[in-house]
Order: C-alpha cells, then sequence, then structure tokens
C-alpha cells in the first residue's frame, strides 16, 4: 500500500495492471476528503476532476478511466473507443491502454483477469448485484465473448463482515440461490445478521471455476483513514478499482 493507492496482492502478470485508490492524497474537503473520484456525490466537481487527474498522474495511466454509472445491477459493457458513460456495474477489455474502472464505498470491487493477460475486468459488486449473480453472470458472457477458461481474481476492500449488517431479506436472498452462501453470515442480534460480502463473492467465483483469488481482507468501515464508508458517513466520497492492459512501446492506443 502507497500513500494514495493500493496494489493487488496477486502475482504480476506481464502486460496488466491494477490499483485501488485510497481516500488520501487530494483536494476535496470536507466529508469527500481528500481524494473522491466520484462525481455523483456532492463534491465540487473541479475538485474531482483534479483528483482524476492526479490519479491519471501518479498511476501513469494510459488514458482517462472508462467511469461508469453504477447502478447496483448485473449489467457488463465493453470499454470501446469514444467512450459515453453507461449504465451498468461491470466493464471488461481486450484493449491495451482502455482502462477498466469502478468506484465503490463499501461495495466490494472484484478485479479480473484472464491469465494469459488478453483480457481485463471490473466489476462493482454491492450485496444487490452480488444478489443477482453479477460475477458469476460477467464470467459466463465472457466465456462467451473472449473464450477464455483460465481466470484470476481480485478482490477489494469492502465493509467488512464485522461491520456489514443486514435483515433476514438479504440472506435469504443469497442462500435461496447458493445453499452453501449459509456459511457467509454469523448471527447479529435478533432477526439481523453478518454478511460477509467477499466470501459471497468467492463463492460465484468457484461456481464459475475460479480457483485462483487474492485480496478481501481489507474493511473500508473500521479503516477512516484510508477508505471511504458509505455507511460510516454519508455523504462521502469514492475510491477506484483500476484495471488496464499495458500499451506496448511500439504501439499508440487508436
Amino acid at each position: 500500500m502507497t500513500s494514495t493507492w493500493l496494489e493487488p496482492d496477486w502475482p504480476a502478470l506481464p502486460g496488466v495492471r491494477a490499483a485501488f485508490t485510497l481516500r488520501r492524497g487530494g483536494v476535496s474537503q470536507a466529508p469527500w476528503d481528500s481524494l473522491n473520484l466520484g462525481a455523483h456525490v456532492g463534491d465540487d466537481p473541479a475538485h474531482v476532476q483534479a483528483n482524476r487527474r492526479r490519479v491519471c498522474e501518479r498511476l501513469s495511466l494510459p488514458a482517462e478511466p472508462c467511469w461508469l454509472e453504477q447502478v447496483h445491477g448485473t449489467r457488463m459493457v465493453e470499454a470501446t473507443a469514444g467512450w459515453q458513460v453507461p449504465r451498468a456495474d461491470a466493464i471488461w477489455t481486450r484493449q491495451p491502454g482502455r482502462v477498466c474502472a469502478v468506484m465503490v464505498a463499501d461495495c466490494l470491487p472484484v478485479l479480473l483477469r484472464d491469465t494469459t493477460g488478453q483480457c481485463v475486468v471490473a466489476i462493482h459488486a454491492g450485496w444487490r448485484g452480488l444478489a443477482e449473480g453479477i460475477v458469476q453472470t460477467a464470467l459466463v458472457e465472457l466465456q462467451r465473448r473472449h473464450g477464455a477458461r483460465d481466470w484470476q481474481a481480485w478482490l477489494g476492500p469492502c465493509i467488512g463482515p464485522r461491520a456489514f449488517e443486514v435483515g433476514p431479506e438479504v440472506r435469504s436472498a443469497f442462500v435461496r440461490r447458493w445453499p452453501e452462501g449459509a456459511s457467509a453470515f454469523a448471527r447479529a442480534t435478533g432477526d439481523r445478521w453478518w454478511a460477509d460480502l467477499p466470501a459471497l463473492a468467492r463463492i460465484q467465483l468457484a461456481h464459475a471455476g475460479v480457483g485462483q483469488v487474492w485480496g478481501g481482507h481489507w474493511c473500508t468501515y473500521t479503516d477512516a483513514r484510508s477508505f471511504f464508508s458509505y455507511r460510516r458517513e454519508s455523504p462521502t466520497g469514492r475510491m477506484a478499482a483500476l484495471i488496464w492492459r499495458t500499451v506496448p512501446e511500439s504501439s499508440s492506443l487508436a
């Protein structure tokens, strides 16, 4: 972890880079202090743009990230030239230089790459998207479009399993579809439950045949110095999970 971003702890793969931004090192004022990347949370638009420029410069991004209008659904889009911000919660590309991005402030970011480094994916997985099967759905679609069968996953910071309290309807939504999902819930008080988002994502990854999974052990709610958390404080800023294929020095992004 640097002062302003976290690098996934999966093994290096030539031609693929990824990062998760922290809340430090930006220009936004409270309650969005300080590296807020969300343009939809009430922050000064000039501050958001300055923060996004800082991220591009610090990470040496090959292009502006392909941002999404996230709606807690299961739609996945391809990052293409002439990008227009779509309503979706997952994004993929095979094109070097296109930066896939999702924003979070408690929801789980999932980054995927095929083991050849030819395809990369970013997924925004809140409990609603996970309950609708966004991770598993995305991998099925990727296999159809891309053909790759061997994938690796990294689970980024999200609200932790001892901070995310939910009602019985949330637990039921998962257990009906994935009975083994019961193991991802621990009894809180009354009819309430503690939910483990990374564990729920790992179940879907396993169903999709993904056995190589890293991350999933940071809690956005309990680490106020490093992370924004919507449940801890609202309004608040947004962090980004980014993944991209690097551009060969002899090439240029068309």
